[in-house]
């Protein structure tokens, strides 16, 4: 049943809330909705008292290896850790506590898909893919999407399809999914993306990119049929948000758990 997950993104060591279209290497063009004054362990110890598993702490860029360690210990095998994550320093990041590492642009050397990649850092994680996600955050290019890497900036080779998920699913324990275009502006969810994601994906699935109210958790979970999760960031209270009470998420996950037992 789709749930409320919520996030942790690092910005040169602070938890902020960006446009994601806007991150590239030059400081001047990244737009910024809340920087927050709050550390990331404090979000973290939020998400544990409140049992949302399946968080994402992604580091956009360098200088947030050290918030991140600190979000970790707070909720040590609670959170997912994505940002830079290679076959060099993942099975590190399970050691240091995440649950599972977030990986996508050490999968595309010279923006092109690389199995080889992708068997490599699953041989340091023991093979075992239930450690793993895939991150396939994209750009929409008329009516198709296509991977993009790079903290969005560099469109893959890779179309996000049927095909694709097909070809990676076996590999990974869940996919994310920012839509990019949509990050951080609070302007709707990408609703085609969604309805496809439920048609593609056999396993656990996340969405980012537009949330806005409480009431896109109910659409998702409709167009969905229940297979999606929902991420959001920029709209919430504690992110300084004005769209979405943090309470409120926390409260529909409650309430939809208790839709889904017998």
């Amino acid at each position: 049943m789709t749930r409320f997950r919520p996030c942790i993104d690092l910005h040169s060591g602070q938890v902020k809330q960006i446009v994601g279209g806007t991150l590239t290497t030059t400081s001047s063009d990244l737009k910024t909705n809340h920087v927050s004054h709050l550390p990331a362990r404090h979000f973290a110890a939020l998400y544990k008292q409140q049992g949302l598993r399946g968080a994402h702490v992604i580091m956009l860029g360098p200088g947030n290896e050290d918030a991140a360690r600190e979000a970790l210990s707070e909720w040590e095998g609670g959170l997912q850790i994505g940002g830079g994550v290679t076959d060099a320093n993942a099975k590190r990041w399970i050691d240091w506590g995440a649950e599972k590492v977030i990986v996508t642009s050490y999968l595309f050397p010279d923006a092109r898909f690389s199995m080889d990649r992708l068997k490599a850092i699953l041989a340091v994680l023991g093979d075992d893919r239930r450690k793993l996600v895939i991150d396939l955050s994209c750009r929409r290019k008329g009516d198709t999407w296509f991977v993009a890497m790079n903290k969005w900036q560099t469109l893959t080779n890779m179309e996000v399809n049927q095909e694709t998920i097909a070809l990676l699913q076996p590999h990974c324990s869940e996919f994310l999914i920012h839509a990019a275009d949509n990050e951080g502006l609070q302007r709707g969810v990408d609703e085609d993306l969604v309805r496809n994601l439920a048609k593609w994906c056999a396993i656990p699935v996340t969405y980012a990119g537009g949330g806005r109210t409480v009431a896109d958790l109910d659409m998702v979970r409709d167009l969905s049929g229940g297979k999606v999760d929902l991420t959001i960031g920029s709209a919430l209270d504690i992110f300084a948000g004005e769209g979405v009470r943090f309470d409120d998420c926390v409260a529909w996950n409650k309430i939809n758990d208790e839709g889904t037992k017998p």
